[in-house]
């Protein structure tokens, strides 16, 4: 089929009476297998995904639990500009998403250059195995792990507090604690996977520049500063552009971590959105914070691209 298909498209110059649309009926038959093979995953994802974006339309109507109620424009987006809860959701994802980007890029860079320095294959080996592990592990059993730790009764930190005369913390439950040890456990369990793409980067710099700079004596520390973080910059700077747009998709971490105590820290757009439509019922109010969440991280996509395609010449769409 292949064979007749490719002999015919060859008798199509562009000097033929027959018709573009022959061409491309041509041409959907010779790629028709591979229609097929994707056509289940496209059916998935309208349904999925596409089909309900229907449900956008609640944003501007009163919504109740029987059902639409009547249609109240966009007042249920001067509502939510107007709300005090919501801008301190906003504050909150700006603050946590923003350091804990930081965070990632600076710890992934630093630990997979530490890791390129290792020479010793198996310790190396088993090192990666190690700090790749806790990305494997679920957040909420995570945070059942370090609510454990962190245990103003039982916790092994407590314990060491309150052996040196200290009083216990309850550090999941004061506010100035939270985000602190937010970060510290997002950076234990998603640091070591963070440390891949720069390490594959990695392997890709000329051994010939280290022996140069050897031979010049250069110490380990300029051959990194000079050699080895050139090598990674563009890499770096592409992974930084592209968690950027994922900035306000925050949910999960947060929630299995947060408690009443500490909304005033911890409460993000998105947990914010899950409590006021699933738990308060206002799914009209909540699918506006939703739909605006979602503009905010549509936006985010297309300046990381327009960054993208400044910075290294070429777009990540």
């Amino acid at each position: 089929m292949k064979s007749m298909a490719n002999s015919n498209l060859a008798g199509l110059q562009p000097g033929s009476q027959q018709s573009k649309m022959a061409r491309k009926m041509l041409l959907v038959k010779k790629y028709m297998p591979f229609y097929f093979m994707f056509l289940p995953a496209l059916i998935i994802y309208v349904l999925f995904h596409y089909l309900p974006l229907w449900g956008i339309r609640i944003a501007f109507y009163e919504y109740g639990i029987f059902g639409i109620k009547y249609f109240k424009g966009l007042e249920n987006f001067y509502e939510l500009f107007a709300s005090e809860s919501f801008w301190r959701a906003f504050i909150n994802t700006l603050l946590i998403s923003g350091t804990n980007l930081v965070l990632g890029m600076f710890c992934s860079v630093v630990l997979s250059l530490l890791l390129n320095e290792v020479k010793n294959g198996p310790f190396k080996k088993l090192t990666q195995t190690i700090v790749y592990l806790p990305h494997f592990l679920s957040w909420v059993v995570v945070a059942s792990i370090f609510t454990m730790i962190l245990s103003p009764q039982t916790g092994v930190v407590n314990s060491i507090i309150k052996s040196f005369g200290g009083e216990p913390i309850y550090f999941l439950a004061k506010e100035e604690w939270w985000r602190p040890i937010f970060l510290m456990i997002y950076r234990w369990k998603e640091t070591g996977w963070g440390t891949i793409i720069f390490l594959a980067a990695l392997s890709a710099a000329d051994p010939e520049l280290y022996e140069a700079a050897w031979i010049d004596g250069a110490s380990r520390l300029k051959q990194v500063w000079y050699i080895t973080l050139p090598t990674i910059r563009t890499t770096i700077l592409v992974v930084f552009i592209m968690n950027l747009s994922s900035i306000f998709n925050m949910f999960e971490s947060v929630f299995v971590m947060q408690n009443p105590l500490v909304y005033k820290v911890s409460d993000v757009i998105q947990t914010y959105t899950y409590r006021t439509g699933l738990v308060q019922a206002d799914f009209d109010y909540a699918t506006a914070v939703g739909l605006f969440n979602s503009v905010l991280s549509f936006t985010l996509v297309i300046i990381a691209n327009k960054l993208s395609k400044i910075i290294q010449g070429e777009s990540i769409l």
